[in-house]
């Protein structure tokens, strides 16, 4: 039996160059970098003030959870193992700071204050990728566990201009795709242009919220409705963008819509999804909500710096 050829598929693979190879490539083995130092400010902010009240005083600030539990991330390493990391590492640059043990560590991760993981606030509009994937979880020592593997719903909303991670949510696995995007957005301070989702994002609730987002603007809202979706009978303010993108596919054609909207570029946010899985990993370590989700934001500071140290800039060639 022969296989047809790529060319004579109905849609042919594109393929792709890097303009930035060098500079993309040195990137690349920045990431793996071993070198560590510690300014003076961190070896001061390292220990907990006291807070003079009576009792016991934390003896460790929140910036050396944070630290001990981004190295735990990037090299997938377990809380014990982060634990002789840190230790050995002090012992190495000779600096003598007192290191969490992995119980403080475990205990710390759910009260750590909110991680802000994105880079300075801009004025300028931003046009909005959004997307979710599922992410599997401890299920704990059950004796009977579950046929199909817990797991929970993460939602990400990624700048499509610098691949940056600006909002997350984290949801059960239950819960529509849609349902997130108002919180999503409240996240984001800076003005919005524009918000690209695929069609399980096409909800009255999304189109709305979008609209809401626009302070007297319009806000373009890149959805490819369902293949019979017909336009609204009494349609709102809100709506009219999901009656533009029916009359447009219907003339243009879908993947024709695809190319002159703008909505390829949703593929930014896939790509993103992949780099999470790919480098942070496929399950979640902890086991309480509270801790998943200081995990996904501690994640998403981690992959926007390492697009700070480069990221590849490449061209369609066929």
């Amino acid at each position: 039996m022969k296989y047809p050829k790529r060319s004579q598929y109905k849609y042919a693979k594109s393929q792709y160059r890097i303009r930035n190879w060098p500079e993309y490539e040195a990137g690349l083995k920045r990431r793996g970098d071993l070198t560590v130092w510690l300014s003076t400010s961190a070896l001061h902010a390292w220990r907990a003030p006291a807070n003079g009240k009576p009792g016991g005083q934390r003896k460790y600030a929140d910036v050396a959870i944070e630290a001990a539990l981004t190295i735990r991330m990037v090299f997938h390493l377990p809380l014990r193992q982060t634990e002789g990391f840190l230790r050995g590492l002090a012992e190495m640059l000779d600096v003598g700071l007192p290191i969490p043990d992995h119980t403080t560590l475990s205990r710390r991760l759910k009260k750590l204050d909110k991680i802000q993981f994105r880079g300075l606030a801009s004025d300028r509009p931003i046009h909005l990728l959004i997307d979710s994937t599922g992410l599997r979880i401890h299920v704990g020592h059950m004796q009977n566990p579950p046929r199909y593997r817990a797991w929970r719903k993460l939602h990400l909303a990624v700048d499509a201009d610098t691949g940056e991670i600006i909002a997350s949510d984290l949801t059960a696995r239950r819960t529509h795709d849609c349902t997130p995007v108002p919180g999503l957005l409240k996240q984001i301070a800076d003005p919005i242009a524009s918000v690209s989702a695929d069609g399980a994002y096409d909800k009255r609730a999304v189109y709305e919220a979008a609209h809401g987002r626009g302070e007297g603007r319009a806000v373009r809202v890149l959805i490819p409705p369902r293949r019979n979706a017909r336009l609204s009978p009494r349609p709102s303010a809100a709506l009219q963008e999901r009656d533009l993108n029916i009359h447009s596919i219907r003339e243009l054609g879908r993947r024709e819509w695809y190319t002159q909207s703008g909505y390829s570029k949703r593929s930014m946010v896939e790509n993103t999804m992949y780099r999470y899985k790919t480098i942070i990993g496929r399950s979640m370590r902890s086991r309480s909500l509270d801790g998943q989700e200081i995990e996904v934001r501690l994640a998403s500071k981690i992959l926007n710096t390492m697009i700070t140290l480069g990221m590849p800039d490449s061209y369609r060639v066929a």
